[in-house]
């Protein structure tokens, strides 16, 4: 019987796409990060994880390494934008993810700005969204 460890150990090792798709849907918080963390795991694992929940702190962990995983395609972006903008409005602050969203030019700057306009953005964020977009172009 696997243990949360092997878990882990296959999130962190393994290049098969197959298995780390299924390990998206096993139930610890840790693995979905080392998931969202390993450069090989799938688009489709990867959109898989966008709807995981589990604590406020776990969930903005896994939304900012979403957004920053360099296999993450226009799909897995907006529905990483969507869950983010969906934890500003019920007052979380998942500012690591918008800050990494606002980086990625597979997303319109006016998709990521609105997300400046949402009652959970402090004004601290609003100004380094704002300079991120900015700096895109």
């Amino acid at each position: 019987m696997p243990t949360p460890a092997d878990y882990l150990d296959l999130a962190r090792a393994s290049t098969d796409g197959s298995v780390l798709h299924q390990l998206a849907r096993c139930c610890y918080p840790f693995v979905w990060q080392e998931l969202a963390a390993n450069p090989r795991t799938p688009p489709v694992a990867l959109l898989e994880l966008t709807a995981a929940r589990h604590s406020t702190w776990n969930d903005n962990r896994l939304l900012h390494l979403l957004a920053e995983h360099p296999g993450a395609d226009r799909v897995v972006l907006r529905a990483v934008l969507d869950a983010t903008a969906s934890k500003l409005a019920e007052g979380e602050r998942p500012y690591a993810a918008v800050l990494a969203l606002a980086e990625r030019v597979e997303l319109e700057a006016d998709e990521v700005r609105e997300l400046g306009a949402l009652a959970g953005a402090s004004a601290r964020l609003r100004g380094l969204l704002h300079r991120r977009l900015a700096a895109r172009g």
